[in-house]
């Protein structure tokens, strides 16, 4: 079982991080899945992971008060607008850009009603 923990834990990591530059796909949750997982299979992945001074601040923030860093918050602003961009440079269907408006408004509004770090 350790075993299924640790690759979960890995594939966690791996959206996580691929999930940086990547509007749609949510880096903390990913991370936060990974040092579940880590957590029941390796005291060393886990204890490295939220050590990692990059990817374990997010972890303890959301941890302790759901809140996400001015940082992240423009970061992912920036991501979402350039997403958007994207696909209206693209010209795709009108209604996909609906839908990815519609997507994109509602992450920006959970988002931004977070606290901050």
């Amino acid at each position: 079982m350790r075993i299924f923990w640790i690759i979960g834990g890995l594939m966690s990591l791996g959206l996580g991080i691929v999930g940086i530059p990547l509007p749609l796909l949510p880096t903390v949750p990913f991370l936060l899945l990974a040092a579940f997982c880590f957590s029941r299979s390796s005291e060393q992945l886990h204890g490295w992971l939220l050590g990692h001074p990059t990817l374990g601040p997010p972890i303890h923030n959301w941890r302790q008060s759901g809140a996400i860093s001015r940082p992240a918050k423009i970061t992912s602003a920036a991501m979402i607008a350039g997403s958007l961009g994207v696909a209206l440079y693209w010209q795709i269907s009108p209604i996909v850009i609906l839908l990815q408006i519609t997507t994109l408004v509602g992450i920006s509004l959970f988002i931004w009603s977070r606290p901050e770090a």
